[in-house]
């Protein structure tokens, strides 16, 4: 058993999560070819050290992702992990947030996993379909769904920070107990801060997940698809060039930066190797050096004319 990653309370949940995450959207395979065999000896590596939260969705490789989670997890003890799906999107353009189909979503992902329960079901990046049917109709049938058992806790997700605030002024307290947000809590956009307080005030666990902001924040730079603006790329991208000139790589100080808000419980990471995750584990353990944090100080002034600029998504009047 090695060195275990640190655990915090996620909102008023009772649950105990590690800092970071276990990611799995690459088990859908949806960023590179995935060795299926690899995949589940990094799930079952994870676990070693501590990573217990396991977070998917039927969307990323069209269930994929699920159907390997659960092939994986089936072999650890299911009162010691927690696992974290969504209901509402299905493809790249294929929403459905009615009850009937979430209702039928959360039994399809229990069969796919394997499992008798959901710990965390989400709606995910509910900023695409219509908030009023959210609030007045995904959210009352996952509820039904956590009266009968079928899952333990809500969550909602999405790009945009407005949506959240919508959303938890609307419900009963207690209606959702977490959300995760992307892309707003990494070296280029920090915005996530601005409504952290508000969220500790309603109770609700807070999940961060694209540390490194698709790729924004690696030294091979984000995929083609990056919906960020051209000048949010460029800055990045002599970010990541000075943190090398300086000895350091951007996506190991992006990580280890962001795990020091106590106010965020946990950090989501793809891994798809055990190597991944032990590379990982290691930096989440260690402390910025001296050295290391210099070259940060450097990074933050070249993102400091992007830094929060973000991009739309969804629906135009779900967005700032």
């Amino acid at each position: 058993m090695g060195q275990q990653v640190p655990k915090r309370k996620l909102g008023n949940t009772g649950l105990s999560v590690p800092i970071i995450g276990f990611g799995a959207s690459p088990l859908g395979g949806i960023y590179q070819p995935l060795d299926e065999s690899l995949a589940v000896q990094a799930v079952h590596e994870a676990f070693k050290f501590g990573i217990n939260f396991f977070d998917t969705s039927p969307y990323y490789g069209l269930t994929r992702s699920e159907k390997v989670l659960g092939r994986a997890l089936k072999d650890l003890p299911r009162d010691q992990i927690i696992i974290a799906t969504k209901v509402g999107r299905y493809g790249a353009d294929t929403f459905d947030f009615s009850a009937e189909r979430v209702t039928r979503s959360v039994h399809e992902s229990l069969e796919r996993l394997q499992v008798q329960y959901i710990d965390i079901i989400q709606t995910h990046d509910i900023e695409f379909g219509d908030i009023e049917q959210v609030i007045t109709e995904t959210l009352p049938a996952l509820q039904r769904l956590k009266e009968q058992g079928v899952v333990r806790f809500i969550g909602i997700t999405g790009l945009p920070l407005k949506i959240f605030r919508t959303v938890l002024d609307r419900c009963a307290p207690g209606t959702v107990d977490v959300i995760l947000s992307y892309c707003h809590y990494c070296l280029n956009d920090t915005s996530l801060e601005s409504i952290l307080p508000y969220l500790e005030q309603k109770g609700v666990g807070v999940i961060n997940a694209s540390i490194l902001s698709m790729g924004l924040l690696t030294q091979q730079g984000p995929p083609s698809w990056h919906p960020a603006p051209e000048e949010v790329k460029t800055a990045c991208k002599a970010a990541a060039d000075q943190a090398k000139e300086l000895g350091s790589d951007i996506s190991l100080l992006a990580i280890k930066a962001a795990l020091r808000n106590p106010s965020i419980q946990t950090h989501l990471i793809g891994f798809t190797k055990p190597e991944q995750v032990r590379d990982n584990v290691a930096t989440a353990l260690s402390q910025l050096t001296a050295a290391e944090e210099g070259t940060l100080s450097n990074i933050k002034q070249i993102l400091a004319p992007i830094q929060n600029v973000s991009w739309p998504s969804g629906r135009p009047e779900n967005n700032q």
